[in-house]
């Protein structure tokens, strides 16, 4: 395990108790409609089998159980303390492993999503291509993740949150400040729009689509595996 990926395990894993609050009100609540529009995305494929990766206390993965009752759906995570958190709120498939590493074989779902969980992997692209293994012929992939306003007054403004604001704030929520110093960080570093696109056809994506969501402070990206 290389330093930064102990780094980010150490992180999340401490703020695990306070991780779902925090992020509702750092959102203004605005991420249950971010996960809403990926569930209904993920619910019109009509998938039989989902692997939701970093699923963190499972918040995307529970919407899926709801909107899709007769579907399998893994919610996948690499820290015990945020799986514990996502079994009590009723997710039924919890699995324990690492998302550049998984432990399914080739072909094994019909879906694959990762909610705010992408720009935290080692490798994205190796990530991607994991992913991709691991998908069905003609399946699909969903990607929700933070990203940068295009507008500049906007992006102006988000960026000050991010450097300023949130640390601040998620500091007094979490008590730990740098996990929110580095949330702003991978946001500003993560590939987004058209760079994120391309990365997805480089590793076996057809298709690819962006949606930008709340000016867009989100992006959801989707592919479909060749």
């Amino acid at each position: 395990m290389t330093t930064e990926v102990g780094r980010v395990r150490k992180m999340f894993g401490s703020i695990a108790a306070r991780y779902d609050i925090a992020n509702h009100l750092l959102s203004c609540g605005i991420d249950f409609s971010w996960r809403e529009r990926a569930a209904k995305i993920v619910t019109d494929w009509h998938p039989h089998s989902v692997a939701d990766l970093a699923t963190g206390t499972g918040d995307l993965a529970l919407a899926l159980q709801k909107k899709l009752p007769d579907a399998e759906i893994a919610g996948v995570d690499f820290l015990p303390e945020m799986l514990e958190l996502a079994k009590q709120k009723g997710l039924r498939q919890p699995v324990l492993a690492d998302a550049m590493n998984l432990p399914f074989g080739d072909s094994s779902f019909d879906c694959i999503t990762i909610a705010f969980g992408l720009r935290n992997l080692e490798n994205c692209a190796a990530a991607l291509g994991e992913m991709s293994r691991v998908i069905k012929s003609n399946g699909h992939l969903l990607v929700l993740e933070f990203s940068l306003p295009t507008t500049p007054i906007l992006r102006a403004l988000y960026r000050f949150y991010l450097h300023r604001c949130l640390p601040l704030l998620g500091s007094s929520l979490t008590g730990e400040k740098n996990a929110y110093d580095y949330l702003g960080d991978s946001i500003e570093e993560f590939p987004s729009g058209d760079a994120m696109c391309q990365m997805m056809v480089e590793n076996s994506f057809t298709s690819p689509t962006f949606e930008p969501l709340t000016g867009g402070i989100v992006t959801i990206y989707t592919a479909t595996k060749q």
